[in-house]
């Protein structure tokens, strides 16, 4: 039997791997594609839990802010005297409303390319949990429904107070415990006799002596409650 040309050979052998070369290659190609999309996926991911988190946080803030407002407010209006209970609901964190507080969450939501889906206060212990979703979508890849996919994500943020309430201050008064000394003020009902003692605060072990005409002195919101992302 003659012998087959050794060219003839390896065309055939060539002729036979092609298929199993060019399969190989799509194989590779279509991983490497489903793994740019998990990537896709992932980071999209990522940014709507960046995005949740933000408005969580802005949410809490917001609140936070508009708790010291009210605060502020019964300090003027007798340090807390006329309505102690409506005082303690404000230095426990609660007793302002939260719409204004979810608006915020949801343009913090907007910075970070997404939209809150919801924003749901609890009040006790104060907090915030907000759901977003992004506007756009994973977008298309080798996986089926990616193109019309947005990502979604939770974030819980808790204010809590930082304050307790301390009896009248029975001696100067001023600023912050060890701050400037003042004497007492006299009535305002023009009796001679001294103005109301002003009410004291201990704020995470730093005193504070609550006097409304020396607002410079007065704690901030931050000093007041803290705001947190709850896990």
């Amino acid at each position: 039997m003659p012998a087959i040309p050794l060219t003839r050979r390896h065309r055939r052998d060539a002729g036979q791997t092609l298929p199993i070369y060019v399969v190989a290659i799509g194989a590779l190609l279509f991983l490497a594609l489903a793994f740019f999309a998990v990537g896709q996926a992932a980071a999209t991911r990522n940014g709507a839990q960046t995005a949740a988190d933000a408005a969580a946080l802005a949410a809490g803030q917001k609140y936070r802010d508009d708790l010291r407002k009210g605060f502020l407010a019964e300090l003027r209006d007798g340090g807390g005297a006329a309505d102690p209970a409506a005082w303690e609901e404000l230095l426990n964190g609660r007793g302002v409303p939260s719409d204004a507080a979810c608006e915020n969450a949801g343009w913090f939501a907007g910075r970070n390319d997404a939209a809150v889906s919801s924003c749901t206060p609890d009040s006790w212990p104060t907090s915030f949990a907000v759901t977003v979703k992004t506007r756009h979508a994973v977008g298309d890849s080798v996986i089926p429904g990616t193109g019309s996919t947005h990502a979604e994500a939770e974030a819980k943020a808790v204010v809590a107070p930082r304050c307790t309430v301390g009896p009248p201050a029975g001696g100067p008064t001023g600023g912050p415990t060890g701050g400037p000394t003042v004497g007492p003020a006299p009535s305002p009902s023009g009796t001679g006799g001294p103005a109301p003692a002003p009410r004291t605060l201990t704020c995470d072990g730093k005193g504070w002596t609550l006097d409304p005409d020396r607002p410079q002195d007065l704690p901030t919101a931050a000093d007041l409650f803290s705001v947190r992302l709850a896990r």
